[in-house]
Order: C-alpha cells, then structure tokens, then sequence
C-alpha cells in the first residue's frame, strides 16, 4: 500500500471530523510490526514506549496484557512512574531505558512487590544505586538492575553516538554490578545501545563506513562486558541491544537476548532512508487551510510540532498531502499558523496531511489518535496525554 493510498483512507475516514487530527493507518502499522519482527529473526523485540506513546498501539502490538505477542516481548519504558501506571495495567516485563532518581516512584516501586518483579531499573553510575537505595527507604527489597555500557564508537577526540553511559569498560562494567550486589540490587541485565547505527539513516557511504566499524567495535567490547559482569554475577536473563534501524546487526551477537523497536511501527520520516527496512508510514496529522495571503500559498492551523534532537531541517513536521506543499523558509512551522508554498489548488476549509519527524512525540501534541482499519471504519483512541498521563 504506498503513502498515497493511505492517506486517500485517513482522509476518507476523518471527512467528518474537525481537524487538526491525529490518524493512524492500522494496515501499515500491522506490516510494520510484522516487517520488524522478520528483521529480527526469531529474536525478541522490546517496544520502546517513548515511540508510541498511545496505550491502545501497545495493546495491539503486545496484547491486551502489555506483555509479549507474535515475536514482540516487554516494554521499554523512559519513565518509572509511565513504568509504573503500565504495570497496574497489567504489564510484566517493563526495563527502564534510562536511570531513574523519582524518590516518590522509587518508594511505591520498593513497597509493591508485583511492580519489583515487573520492573527493571536502568544503572551506569555508584551514585544512582546510592541515591536509589536511600529512596526505596528500607534494605529488605533487591530491585531488578540493568546496566547500561556506552555502545558510542570512539575514534581519537571522536565521540560518534550518544552520551549516555560513563560505563564502557569490562573493568567498569564489573566495578558497577560488585556494587550493586553490595548495595542489595539483582544485577539481571546490561544493554547496549548503539544510536550511532540505529538512529542513522543510510545516507551517504562515509555513514555506512561509521556503522560497519562502529559494529565490529561494539560486538568485540560487548563480549568482553558481558564476561566481566557475568564473572561478578552469574548468568543474565537480558542483554538488550539496539533501535528500530540496527536490528539485523544486533542480531547477529549471539550474546543478545532481544532487540528494542519503537520508531519502526509509525515510521517518521528521520527513518526514510535506511537501507536494511522499506518504510510504510502509517501515522500522519491533518490541519485546515484557514488564509490564502497569495495564490500560492496555504496557510493552515497550527502545525510547528518540531522533533527533539539538534535543531534543523530534519526535525520540521513535512506537508506529504497533496503533493507539492513546502514549508517557507521565512517561516517554517509555525506555533498558531503554518504557511506552505504550492498552494494554488487549496481551498479555504481544505485539509492538509503531514508526518513528524519523530515518532511517538506527536503524541503529545493530540489527545486521540484515530486508528483507521479501512475507508469509513475509524475508532478513537487516547494517547498518553488523552489518558492524562504526562512522563516528561
């Protein structure tokens, strides 16, 4: 089914409603999550919550439980209060991707013994088991511990991945788990996630060259890790590694137990020139035309919904429908009006289609998505911000 195609049905199947809406094409996201899980090759997929953001995805993804379905097991969750409130809702295999020091959480954590089972905190530093230990205010509870390692690839004064982890040596990597045992943790997990490859597109062969070294660097080192932790704490029932656009290398370690994916169900457009995947977008937002200050441009509502990461091109939302709308370089996406060059054909009271850059993060910006099965047959469903959840 290609993008236009897909539109035609959203637009058909919101005519009725008022834009600016959010829609997702569920066709594209079912070939989506079955694309993902042939990438992965009978290796299990994590799904990053933070790329979804909509409790009804994830249940259709995972199973009404948020737990495993069809190749797809556990969450990987950027808040422990989001960890937490998924829990109660029945998931059971919930791994921070990120430390946690929410004293608040880290006291409900230690007093509930469901949500110690259910919920893996992420490590890279003493001082965060020190601080962690203090907020769960008692000694009688042993949390589950991932350890993060730096997966960056590090040529002379380069740096090339992101700054996460201060953990990137087997001797660190032993120091922090002989710690953590010390202090009352069960080391249970370490991961290594190399942004460096998967949050890359394939764009020029000098990026290809980074992804090929950057992959023999970190599979050599992971080995070497993963004795060391294991010297210190016995077998590990996770060693998570990377992101939607590295699956077929991180498979390739027998040493990884699953791979996480997000980005790669809604597929935004930072994920449209990788070479190892064909994109089907299948999340998209409409807003009206609301002036026509020349023949050629289109002014719509609102629209400036701009992806984190470094400021530039890539993170502007992309007018994809009808074709030959541009941004104005003046002024871009705007907070209250977007203007958009190519206009002539639109009308007043016309809609226009955009993707984000990013995925999960438009979810923030609507409170319903509306899932379309097929012209006409649409349900409405809240995000994270329509079940009045908000993580940071």
């Amino acid at each position: 089914m290609t993008q236009t195609t897909v539109l035609h049905h959203l637009h058909a199947a919101t005519a009725d409603l008022d834009p600016p809406l959010a829609a997702l094409d569920l066709a594209a996201l079912d070939a989506n999550a079955a694309d993902l899980t042939r990438r992965a090759n009978g290796v299990a997929i994590r799904v990053a919550t933070k790329s979804v953001r909509c409790r009804a995805v994830l249940e259709r993804v995972l199973g009404p439980e948020l737990t495993a379905r069809a190749g797809f097991s556990g969450l990987m969750a950027y808040s422990l209060r989001e960890a937490i409130w998924l829990a109660r809702l029945g998931a059971r295999d919930i791994l921070l991707g990120y430390p946690v020091l929410d004293r608040t959480a880290l006291a409900e954590l230690a007093a509930d013994p469901v949500l110690l089972d259910s919920i893996t905190l992420m490590i890279d530093d003493i001082a965060q088991l020190e601080l962690t230990r203090t907020a769960l205010g008692t000694e009688l509870v042993h949390p589950r511990i991932c350890l993060d390692i730096d997966a960056a690839l590090r040529i002379g004064p380069l740096h090339l991945g992101a700054r996460r982890s201060p953990v990137r040596s087997p001797d660190q990597a032993a120091e922090l788990a002989a710690e953590a045992t010390h202090l009352g943790f069960r080391v249970v997990g370490v991961m290594t996630y190399e942004s460096q490859i998967a949050g890359l597109p394939d764009s020029n062969p000098a990026v290809r060259v980074v992804k090929r070294l950057s992959a023999m660097e970190i599979g050599r080192r992971r080995t070497q890790v993963l004795d060391a932790v294991r010297a210190v704490v016995g077998p590990l029932e996770i060693v998570n590694s990377g992101g939607t656009g590295s699956i077929e290398v991180s498979i390739t370690d027998p040493d990884v137990t699953e791979v996480t994916a997000g980005s790669g169900l809604y597929v935004p457009t930072l994920f449209d020139h990788y070479r190892s995947f064909t994109p089907r977008p299948a999340l998209f937002f409409a807003t009206p035309v609301l002036r026509k200050p020349a023949p050629s441009i289109a002014t719509v509502f609102a629209g400036g919904y701009i992806a984190s990461g470094p400021a530039g091109p890539s993170r502007v939302p992309v007018p994809v429908w009808p074709a030959g709308l541009k941004l104005l370089g003046s002024e871009g996406a705007g907070e209250v009006q977007t203007p958009l060059a190519g206009g002539a054909e639109l009308e007043i009271g016309d809609r226009v289609w955009f993707r984000h850059a990013k995925a999960g993060e438009l979810c923030e910006r609507f409170a319903t998505v509306h899932l379309v099965e097929e012209p006409g047959a649409r349900t409405p469903v809240p995000t994270y911000r329509g079940e009045g959840q908000c993580f940071g």
